[in-house]
């Protein structure tokens, strides 16, 4: 059976949560593989509305659900997000969830490094959700992290501890903080630690019972290819990778795992943080676009940065993530307006690009250059199928597709599940 891997083509906040849990439904096993809960995903099922930030989007239809050792876990949020779930009815135990016993935590001083330095950078901020991530993938791959089954031996944690500490108490005096209270945090994790290690298992051998069973497999990303810790708008990214390839080093199966790469993207364009944006409307039409779409962060509430659909960078992250196929998100939004506008390229100091360069310098003095189309007054709200859309959306939809280079595998129409118009089925391949 084809396995599934679901990534943002954008800046993330692009509707995955709505097209994962429509997946889910249909898969057997859905896997988060990079990130941590400074991303979110809102799914609306019935008349129920579930915000979830670190658990994988099937836990909500009791499809096996696995956090896989790319992610870095706050244990506290884990708990918390899972006691609001119960408290919606949702069914959560090691029979249907469970944790790579090889996840790097973030822990609460990894909090505090990401919010002193935010606040130190000033014009320099990058945006973060000052959750922890950053510091806590730095510990990571700086090998003195402590992971969820160190949570077992929190009696032989002091090597582990020492590392730690002699690097984050310098980095704390510079800000003037005190040294980690190495008696607090350990006593902090015996707390969380059996709750931690009720579902903490190696995930990879799970995973790899699953495949070996036939079972489709949804891989699920986080924020978006955009925000990718190389390929993305350095440094105003993440601190991981987003692209597809992770799905097999973030979960422990192999690339020839990773199957059909559905890539999911705005029919317009947002973007919540720091960081370059050449479509950017900071007009009347960038400010209905947010009201409409209700762009604000799923984690944070932030209000989103809004602009017309950049079709190079979308080309380009399609490229770099070997995305297979487009979910087209948020085509509603879009309805009544009486011209819609596509960026096909850039001008740089003269010069016409057809990507989007690397540095920072020039990321944020390119110009777009826009196609204008004819808009559609006509609803597109709940459509199921392309006989119920105008036919300028259709139009406009086929030429986004011929843009970017990648076919269109799916629309969405609202964040109804149901409301969806499937093209080409990502499980059928």
């Amino acid at each position: 059976m084809a396995n599934v891997t679901v990534i943002g083509s954008q800046w993330g906040d692009e509707g995955k949560g709505k097209i994962v849990d429509w997946l889910a439904s249909r898969a057997d096993a859905v896997v988060r593989f990079q990130g941590g809960h400074n991303a979110g995903h809102t799914l609306v099922v019935g008349n129920q509305t579930y915000k979830l930030s670190l658990l994988p989007s099937g836990i909500v239809t009791g499809t096996l659900s696995i956090i896989g050792n790319g992610v870095v876990l706050d244990p506290w949020a884990l708990k918390d997000e899972i006691a609001k779930l119960r408290g919606q009815g949702v069914t959560i135990s090691p029979d249907n969830f469970a944790i790579a016993d090889n996840c790097a935590l973030i822990l609460p001083f990894h909090r505090d490094l990401d919010a002193l330095r935010e606040t130190a950078a000033g014009a320099g901020k990058i945006g973060t959700t000052g959750r922890g991530i950053g510091p806590a993938y730095e510990d990571k791959v700086g090998r003195r992290a402590i992971r969820v089954c160190d949570l077992a031996h929190l009696d032989h944690l002091e090597p582990q501890l020492d590392r730690l500490t002699a690097h984050h108490d310098a980095l704390r005096a510079g800000f003037g903080e005190p040294p980690i209270d190495r008696e607090q945090l350990v006593a902090e994790l015996r707390e969380i630690a059996d709750f931690v290690l009720e579902y903490a298992q190696p995930v990879w051998k799970r995973l790899k019972k699953v495949r070996k069973a036939g079972a489709r497999i949804l891989f699920e990303g986080a924020q978006g290819v955009l925000l990718d810790i190389d390929h993305g708008t350095y440094p105003f990214v993440t601190s991981s990778n987003t692209v597809s390839g992770t799905a097999a080093s973030g979960s422990g199966l192999g690339p020839s795992a990773v199957g059909f790469v559905l890539g999911i993207a705005k029919a317009y364009t947002t973007r919540v943080g720091s960081g370059p944006f050449p479509t950017e409307l900071e007009d009347e039409t960038g400010q209905r676009l947010g009201e409409r779409g209700h762009e604000f962060g799923t984690v944070t509430g932030r209000k989103r940065r809004c602009g017309w659909f950049d079709a190079v960078l979308v080309r380009q992250s399609c490229a770099v993530a070997g995305v297979t196929g487009i979910a087209l998100t948020k085509l509603d939004v879009l309805d009544g307006f009486e011209k819609v506008r596509i960026c096909t390229g850039y001008r740089l100091r003269g010069k016409i690009l057809d990507y989007f360069p690397s540095h920072a310098a020039d990321q944020a003095a390119v110009e777009p250059i826009y196609e204008e189309m004819d808009g559609w007054s006509e609803s597109t709200a709940g459509a199921r199928s392309y006989a119920d859309l105008p036919a300028q959306a259709i139009k406009y939809i086929q030429r986004v597709q011929e843009l970017i280079e990648t076919p269109i595998a799916l629309v969405s129409t609202s964040p109804e599940r149901e409301d969806t118009i499937l093209i080409r089925d990502p499980f059928s391949d």
